[in-house]
């Protein structure tokens, strides 16, 4: 395998590395409770898809604490 004749700088290594960043997750708001959230996906809220309840949500009941 050939290998680099002389070692490359640590700026010329930064310099080709400028263009590795993250993008801005896209979120778009349920049509039915108007929360964010990715597009293409069931609702994590309410459960519904394109029109439709496609998820069944369930809600957590909340623990009593004892006196």
């Amino acid at each position: 395998m050939p290998l680099p004749k002389r070692r490359h700088s640590k700026q010329r290594g930064r310099k080709r590395r400028t263009h590795w960043k993250l993008s801005a997750l896209n979120l778009v708001p349920c049509p039915q409770c108007k929360t964010l959230n990715a597009p293409h996906q069931a609702c994590k809220v309410c459960g519904h898809y394109k029109g439709r309840q496609a998820v069944e949500v369930r809600v957590k009941e909340k623990k009593k604490r004892k006196p």
